[in-house]
């Protein structure tokens, strides 16, 4: 079978629906709200709710997972879902409706949570298969987004000024054109490998045998993760673009942030190996922390620009993209760990859940915030003390006593 002899590539297949659940439905978003804000009057509390859509719509999708991997193999729901994000991606193209674009993100964000759980019990299931390569796998299934971080930067700038030069009524809809297309050749691309892994069927119920209450804290840690990270991959851009950082400087920026994202997969791999309670995620949420106070306690200070406080911008954003797709890892790592393979479904379940409701309230929070006198810098400020209260949470966690990986 194409996974037991090429157990990577199956990984690197995974890690483009990953790369399309998120980097391409979800993060594009941060380079395509100031021109569609400007565009469409926005203010940032409904730029902010747009991406709350898409949380509510991971929310759900998320809930909605085991009943639907009871209907059909895993390798079909995922697959399934992959279509279904790259359509939605390319109507928000169709329209200039607010009402419209937030149903569509709503729907995308359903199909990017059925990929994320889809995916992470397949990761886990081949890594059961090569467990020697376990922790490494995992972080090329969580690094996937980084790809669609990369392209998106050379894309979205690339459509939208395409747009404006053919005089498009608006230039950002060739953009999600763009993005509904590539992310339906990835599916194309990821069909065969993702077939041949051997699937783990779930329980009847849907829900993991291991009790809630045994992880709370790692499940309020993660919560305050998709709080926190939410508001600087939402805002960031705008942010740097008031500091008086020009369009390619921008583009740049959020090209090697997902390039960090693309290579934390080897740089975290021993430790979600080692690690077995709520440390991984204790470590990754307090750089995160660290990584989204730089950027906004530059524009609180108003400091001017100059080469360090550039150099300290885009050493932010490689921290960012280093550490926060592996804090999602370390969700599925420990599901792994400390439960049995017939309780992934319902462990991976109850994370993506928590950290979608976590992402339902960051960006209203932080976009209501930055509407405020404070603007954008106190949005922001929210946010990494989120993250930071976070990582103190999940130092509580302890590995669980009643099951433990062989």
């Amino acid at each position: 079978m194409f996974s037991n002899k090429h157990p990577f590539l199956t990984a690197l297949s995974l890690a483009l629906g990953s790369a399309i659940a998120l980097g391409l439905a979800r993060f594009s978003y941060g380079l395509l709200l100031p021109v569609m804000r400007e565009d469409l009057d926005w203010s940032y509390l409904v730029a902010g709710t747009m991406n709350t859509a898409n949380a509510l719509g991971y929310f759900i999708g998320a809930l909605s997972s085991p009943a639907m991997m009871r209907r059909m193999s895993v390798h079909h729901f995922f697959i399934s879902s992959a279509i279904i994000t790259g359509v939605f991606l390319f109507l928000s193209g169709c329209t200039d409706q607010t009402s419209l674009l937030f149903i569509y993100r709503v729907i995308a964000g359903i199909a990017s949570a059925w990929i994320f759980v889809a995916g992470g019990v397949l990761i886990s299931q081949l890594g059961m298969i090569h467990a020697h390569k376990s922790g490494l796998m995992l972080g090329i299934f969580y690094a996937g987004p980084g790809l669609g971080i990369v392209l998106s930067s050379v894309i979205l700038p690339f459509f939208n000024d395409w747009g404006v030069k053919i005089s498009w009524d608006h230039s950002w809809q060739l953009s999600w054109y763009a993005l509904g297309i590539l992310c339906l050749i990835f599916t194309l691309i990821l069909v065969k490998p993702i077939s041949s892994i051997p699937a783990i069927p779930p329980k009847p119920s849907g829900d993991s045998g291991t009790p809630l209450k045994s992880y709370v804290p790692a499940l309020m840690g993660y919560f305050m993760f998709g709080v926190g990270y939410i508001g600087y991959m939402t805002f960031v851009v705008a942010l740097l673009k008031q500091l008086g950082l020009s369009n390619s400087t921008l583009n740049i920026f959020y090209a090697i942030l997902g390039f960090s994202v693309m290579a934390s997969s080897r740089l975290w791999a021993q430790m979600l190996d080692r690690f077995k309670g709520g440390q991984s995620l204790a470590i990754l949420n307090t750089l995160l922390g660290v990584a989204s106070l730089i950027p906004a306690l530059i524009a609180i200070y108003d400091i001017p620009l100059s080469n360090l406080i550039l150099l300290s911008i885009f050493g932010s954003g490689v921290l960012f993209g280093a550490v926060f797709l592996s804090a999602v890892a370390s969700t599925t790592a420990f599901v792994k760990h400390n439960m049995p393979s017939s309780d992934w479904v319902g462990g991976i379940t109850a994370f993506t859940s928590i950290f979608a409701a976590g992402q339902i309230i960051g960006p209203t929070i932080a976009g209501w915030i930055s509407d405020g006198q404070g603007g954008l810098a106190r949005g922001l400020l929210f946010s990494g003390l989120a993250l930071l209260l976070g990582g103190l949470i999940a130092t509580r966690q302890k590995p669980l006593s009643n099951y433990s990986e062989k």
